[in-house]
C-alpha cells in the first residue's frame, strides 16, 4: 500500500479491528455511538471520498482478474445492512458486484454441509461478492435456536457441546483456504444499540411505506438480545484472524456506519493493490497501428486524437516504447529490493 490513503484509512479503522486472539465483549469493548469525533456534515464529503476509491480500485481489481474479494455483513435486525450495501457500493460497476442474501435455507441446501451454500455464491476473480448475512449465521442464529441443528440432519456423534468451536475452527480453515487462494475475506459486524434498534423498528411500524420491512418475527429475535451478544461476542472473538480480521462498526449513526464500511473495503483493496496489466510489446505496436489509422480519418479541422489533445500526457505514455517501460519497472522493483535489504 504506497499510496499514503493507505496510511490514513488504517488508522481511522484501526479502533474497530478485533485484534486476532483477543476476548470480546460487545458491552464492553465496542461503543454503538462511537463517531470518531467527526460530525455529519463532515461525513458527507468523507463517504463521497470513500465511494470514489472504491471505484477506483474495484475497476482494477476487475482489469487485473486475479484477486476476488468477499465481504461479510453482520448484523441484527434493522442494523442497516441494506443501506450500508446501497451507499457504499453506488459508485462502483455493477457488474463488477454481486449480493447475495441468505434466509432459511432450502431443502436442497440442508441436503449438503452447512458451508455448500455459502460457497455457491463466492466471488469469481476480478469480482466483490457481498453476503447480507453470511456463514456466520451459522454459528450465530443456529447457536441461540439449537433446534436448527436437528434441520441440518448431523450424524449425532457431531453433536454437543464442542460443535461451536468445531464451526470456529471450520470457518476459520474455510477463509484461511480461500485467502491463500486470491479471495480476500472482509468481515464487518454493524454494532446496533438496543435503544437504536427500538426506535428503528418503531419507525417501521409508524411509516406506511416502511411496514414491508417489518416482521413480528424481529420482535421475537429481539426478546434473545442477550443470547445473541453473547453469540456475537464468542465468535468475534474465535474467527477475527490474521487472514481475515473482523471489523465492529459502530451502528447507531448510519451516516458513520456507511463511512467506516467503505474505508474497511478500501483498506481491502488498497492492500491488494491490484494493477491493470501491461501489455505485450507486439499487442504494443498493433495499438499504434491502430491510433494511426483513427486520427487519419479526423475530419478537416478536428485534432487527429480529440483526447490526446486534451491530455498530453496520456499521448506520451502511448507512444513511449514497451522495452523502456518494463526496464524502468524492473529498475525500480530492483532498486525497492535494494531497500529492503539493506
Amino acid at each position: 500500500m504506497s499510496d499514503e490513503r493507505a496510511e490514513r484509512i488504517a488508522d481511522f479503522i484501526g479502533p474497530l479491528r478485533v485484534e486476532p486472539g483477543s476476548k470480546v465483549r460487545l458491552d464492553r469493548d465496542f461503543d454503538p455511538r462511537y463517531k470518531a469525533g467527526l460530525k455529519k456534515r463532515d461525513g458527507i464529503e468523507l463517504l463521497r471520498t470513500g465511494v470514489s476509491m472504491l471505484a477506483e480500485y474495484q475497476e482494477r481489481l476487475a482489469a487485473q482478474d486475479t484477486y476476488g474479494v468477499l465481504l461479510c455483513l453482520q448484523a441484527l435486525d434493522a442494523g442497516g445492512k441494506d443501506g450500508t450495501i446501497r451507499h457504499v457500493m453506488s459508485g462502483v460497476n455493477p457488474q463488477g458486484v454481486r449480493v447475495s442474501s441468505f434466509k432459511v435455507p432450502s431443502t436442497e441446501e440442508l441436503d449438503h454441509d452447512y458451508l455448500w451454500r455459502y460457497a455457491q455464491r463466492l466471488p469469481t476473480r476480478g469480482e466483490i461478492a457481498i453476503f447480507n448475512r453470511s456463514h456466520y449465521e451459522e454459528v450465530l442464529v443456529v447457536r441461540v435456536h439449537p433446534e436448527n441443528l436437528v434441520r441440518q440432519k448431523l450424524p449425532d456423534d457431531t453433536l454437543g457441546p464442542g460443535i461451536w468451536d468445531r464451526r470456529y475452527r471450520e470457518i476459520n480453515q474455510w477463509e484461511r483456504y480461500l485467502t491463500d487462494n486470491g479471495f480476500k475475506v472482509v468481515k464487518i459486524f454493524l454494532n446496533l444499540s438496543k435503544e437504536e434498534q427500538r426506535t428503528r423498528f418503531l419507525k417501521r411500524i409508524d411509516l406506511p411505506e416502511k411496514n414491508w420491512k417489518f416482521s413480528a418475527a424481529d420482535v421475537r429475535e429481539r426478546r434473545r438480545w442477550d443470547d445473541y451478544q453473547d453469540a456475537f461476542s464468542e465468535m468475534l472473538s474465535a474467527t477475527s484472524t490474521k487472514w481475515a480480521p473482523w471489523y465492529v462498526v459502530p451502528a447507531d449513526r448510519k451516516w458513520f456506519a456507511r463511512i467506516c464500511a467503505a474505508a474497511v473495503l478500501a483498506h481491502a483493496l488498497m492492500d491488494i493493490d491490484p494493477q491493470y496489466p501491461e501489455v505485450g510489446e507486439e499487442a504494443r505496436n498493433e495499438l499504434l497501428v491502430t491510433k494511426r489509422e483513427l486520427e487519419q480519418e479526423a475530419p478537416a479541422g478536428a485534432p487527429a486524437d480529440p483526447y490526446a489533445s486534451r491530455h498530453p500526457s496520456a499521448s506520451q505514455a502511448t507512444d513511449r516504447p514497451t522495452k523502456k517501460k518494463t526496464t524502468a519497472k524492473k529498475e525500480k522493483t530492483k532498486s525497492k529490493t535494494k531497500k529492503q535489504h539493506g
